[in-house]
């Protein structure tokens, strides 16, 4: 048994380095725009289309990723994807032109939007399910982990490596991870679920006795999976999975649309135009807000449930938004945004942040699951992409609009989430899936 918890264990932590690459590689850019500013000859314009390479890339691995993990099993396509992180960060640590680089960031965003479909699918599938929502939630507290090695990698390289070649290093660490992941990954076993739903019986028990279930459990997990999967060939559609697409969409656009990626991207544009002293500083202490607070959500996703930290959080960020509106538009000191800023955090990362890989990955049935989860995923970063455009448009316009928008925003999600939101902590996939289909 306990070689089985071991594995277990393994596994998870194996997919769950997705999430850390995926943190990384996102966050790495900030260290080194100036130099690609300099040596690439950059505009402000094409230094925003360097900066957002990636980011159209996630949106098409999202989209992308779907189909092959339902077909081929979501740890075969991370092996892909790990590849792609491998290659991504090489070729932009040695890219000679603009052009190029810009090529090897869009394949770093393939492997981050695959990968975060198609990781938490395969935590999902292989978690015990009192335990389904923390360990899933571990790729979430990986992400944010990711980012603030990005920022920490990139400190030390700015001090250890001349300044002309500096950015190149700090690119090419991203190397290291996604190989460790990619050894990893051929050492961890396809998902008993899916094995079982694509007819692969004997090796789904296999894989179960090993990671510590027990082989009368076994046997009822496989019936239940075989069920699940009948329709091996099965399309999502609206017709059959109207429910589970719409609440996909909703948690995804919700999660955007609290403001969250908008505000650290431009964190130190926001502090400076409040006037802060210390941009720098006041944005590493919303850094280890989130990862503090991620955690909190981690501890408490199996507890008091997906659908209560969701509105508990909503409500609290109606509140953080805005205060930090009102001290944009004067009407409360700037001393306030700091303390405004925090509690957002705090408040999306142990609701939001924590639910929305959790809730991807559960509400689909088997046979459909990496594609449904892929729908989501694919919102998520659609509406990433368009807020993000749209955020300093509405500042120069007015530096509360955002703010009071995002307020907004939750309190409308606080009012859906109440009223048309299931509860799934706990629930066994099968049985969640085939309610989901049913009503």
């Amino acid at each position: 048994m306990t070689g089985g918890r071991g594995l277990l264990g393994a596994s998870i932590a194996t997919a769950a380095l997705a999430g850390l690459l995926f943190g990384f590689d996102t966050a790495v850019i900030a260290g080194v725009t100036a130099d690609l500013t300099r040596l690439f000859r950059l505009t402000p314009e094409t230094l925003g289309v360097t900066v957002s390479a990636a980011l159209w890339g996630t949106l098409v691995g999202a989209v992308g990723a779907g189909a092959p993990g339902d077909r081929y099993g979501s740890r075969t396509v991370l092996r892909l994807l790990a590849f792609f992180y491998l290659l991504a960060g090489l070729g932009c640590a040695l890219a000679s032109n603009w052009p190029l680089f810009l090529l090897f960031r869009f394949a770093c965003g393939l492997a981050i939007g695959g990968s975060s479909v198609l990781a938490p699918v395969y935590i999902a599938e292989i978690a015990p399910p009192a335990r389904r929502g923390m360990l899933v939630g571990l790729f979430q507290w990986m992400i944010v982990l990711g980012i603030l090695f990005a920022y920490l990698s990139n400190a030390i390289v700015g001090g250890l490596v001349a300044s002309g070649i500096a950015w190149r290093w700090k690119l090419g660490v991203t190397a290291a991870p996604a190989l460790i992941l990619l050894l990893l990954l051929f050492r961890i076993p396809d998902s008993p679920r899916w094995l079982a739903a694509k007819g692969r019986e004997r090796e789904a028990a296999d894989v179960l006795t090993r990671i510590g279930v027990s082989r009368s459990q076994a046997d009822a997990e496989i019936a239940a999976a075989r069920s699940a999967g009948a329709a091996g060939g099965e399309r999502l559609s609206w017709s059959r999975h109207r429910r589970p697409i719409v609440l996909a969409i909703l948690v995804a656009a919700f999660n955007q649309l609290a403001g969250i990626n908008a505000v650290l991207y431009y964190l130190n544009d926001i502090f400076a135009r409040a006037g802060s002293l210390s941009p720098d500083r006041q944005a590493v202490l919303i850094g280890l807000a989130n990862l503090v607070f991620t955690m909190l959500g981690m501890v408490l996703i199996d507890r008091v449930g997906r659908r209560t930290l969701l509105m508990a959080g909503a409500a609290g960020m109606v509140a953080c938004h805005a205060a930090a509106a009102a001290v944009m538009y004067g009407a409360l000191a700037r001393g306030w945004l700091l303390p405004a800023l925090i509690g957002f955090i705090a408040f999306f990362a142990t609701s939001q942040g924590a639910v929305i890989w959790v809730y991807l990955s559960e509400i689909f049935p088997t046979p459909v699951r990496a594609r449904g989860s892929g729908l989501g995923a694919s919102t998520h970063w659609l509406m990433n992409a368009v807020i993000a455009q749209i955020f300093p448009i509405l500042v120069v316009h007015s530096a509360g609009l955002p703010f009071a928008i995002f307020a907004g925003a939750m309190a409308v999600q606080l009012l859906v989430v109440w009223r048309f939101f299931p509860e799934t902590k706990q629930l066994k996939l099968d049985d969640l899936g085939a309610r989901m289909e049913a009503t």
